[in-house]
């Protein structure tokens, strides 16, 4: 099933448990475009607890949404548009913080081996790398 290999693919790409993979994978080819966790918890042939953790995982990454219509007792999952997750892994602010957080620590291995002090510089570098080139890789992408 398409949801499991997405499952596996999240959880030993990027450590999330293997129900948040799940639940993304089925919202992916689902021509429901929001459902009832109830009804998610039925076809993901999962606890109605798992696929709300599920969701709340992927909603702190802005992969899915969740809803409640008035006068509804249950929220409504659906997928987040691609846009909108887009602009979250291509921020230059949170590169940028990386950066200022990690030089924060030179000061920390300044009389040490320029071996001790390479992976911390690189991150600084791959940090302000992705803050500035960031932006036009979002703009390439719009089209702009």
């Amino acid at each position: 099933m398409f949801a499991d290999r997405v499952g596996h693919f999240y959880a030993s790409r990027f450590g999330f448990p293997p129900m948040a993979g799940r639940l993304l994978g089925y919202l992916l080819v689902s021509d429901s475009p929001r459902q009832p966790i109830d009804q998610l918890s039925a076809t993901l042939l999962a606890s109605r607890s798992a696929v709300t953790d599920a969701a709340t995982l992927l909603e702190r990454y802005r992969m899915v949404q969740r809803m409640r219509t008035a006068g509804e007792r249950a929220d409504r999952v659906s997928l987040t548009p691609v846009s909108q997750q887009l602009q979250q892994f291509f921020d230059s602010a949170v590169h940028e913080e990386h950066a200022l957080l990690y030089r924060k620590g030179l000061p920390l291995v300044a009389d040490c081996l320029p071996a001790r002090r390479a992976a911390l510089q690189e991150a600084i570098a791959l940090a302000e790398f992705l803050a500035e080139r960031l932006p036009r890789v979002m703009a390439e992408w719009r089209g702009q």
